[in-house]
């Protein structure tokens, strides 16, 4: 077993998760102002060109239309989970040491930039200049892979591999997602009915993310041979269910998924964070 050195203290990272809570409270607050502008103008909103692609949403899509209105639940109770989540994590970590929940936290605080959503239908109605469009879809690109990274470099931690200085990690964790959504071209005159604005190479970026849902699930299924621990196979399922609620979530576009995906991702993440606890009591 490789051991895994961490240069944040304790202190350090409560400190980042009372920031981060600040933040989501912030970004709840805002989400409750938009929502009292964007709720009656949905009944005024024109046809949308194209629906999003997720297989739940095409299989959805067979049963329900489109409606503005489920995709405006479906963000609140993204940026809910944010909130309510990073002040799970806090709590429940406050006084235990395991290099992966920083890493799990930054998965939970990722959902809070799911607000940039909003910038569609506010377009719509003030008509904000394209620059703007272009960088808030570029900052909740960036958000998205950055917590889908964040989650297989927790499963790394867990697998034992030495980590000498979180910092570094971090910086070549923001690095790499940077990498990935420069290369990204947004075409902000076409979106979606998820408020999504249309993106170029969806394939590769869609194999992306399945490559790192199933490393990030191998490596934590590694972590049970090397830790020697079986509760990381539930941490593996855990995993599992979490980013499936995650898809679902920021994908849908009608009324069978905000409850579906919502139910998934919590319980998803806390078991996830639920059965590290544990095994790091026993540490």
């Amino acid at each position: 077993m490789f051991p895994v050195h961490c240069t944040m203290t304790l202190l350090e990272r409560n400190v980042f998760f009372k920031a981060g809570i600040a933040f989501c409270t912030v970004i709840t607050f805002l989400t409750a102002v938009v929502s009292f502008v964007l709720i009656p103008f949905y009944s005024q909103m024109e046809g949308i060109s194209r629906r999003p692609s997720y297989l739940f949403q095409i299989i959805s899509g067979w049963f329900l239309g489109n409606d503005y209105l489920a995709v405006h639940v479906s963000l609140i109770l993204a940026i809910l989970f944010s909130f309510t989540g990073m002040i799970f994590i806090y709590s429940y970590f406050l006084r235990t040491s395991t290099p992966e929940i920083l890493y799990i936290s930054f998965f939970t605080f990722s959902f809070s930039f799911e607000i940039i959503r909003f910038i569609l239908p506010l377009h719509l109605i003030y008509t904000f200049p394209v620059f703007y469009l272009l960088g808030a879809s570029k900052v909740l690109l960036f958000a998205r892979y950055f917590g889908i990274f964040s989650l297989f470099i927790a499963s790394v931690c867990a697998a034992g591999f030495e980590i000498q200085k979180t910092r570094n990690i971090i910086f070549i964790l923001i690095i790499s997602t940077l990498l990935v959504i420069l290369g990204i071209p947004v075409d902000t005159q076409t979106w979606d009915t998820s408020f999504i604005f249309a993106s170029g190479y969806t394939s590769i970026y869609r194999m992306i993310e399945a490559a790192v849902f199933i490393a990030c699930t191998a490596t934590f299924l590694v972590a049970v041979k090397v830790r020697d621990s079986r509760e990381y196979t539930n941490v593996a399922i855990g995993v599992v269910f979490a980013l499936a609620g995650r898809n679902i979530i920021l994908g849908t576009d009608n009324w069978a998924g905000p409850v579906t995906g919502i139910i998934l991702l919590s319980f998803g993440t806390w078991f996830i964070c639920f059965k590290i606890h544990k095994i790091h009591l026993w540490l």
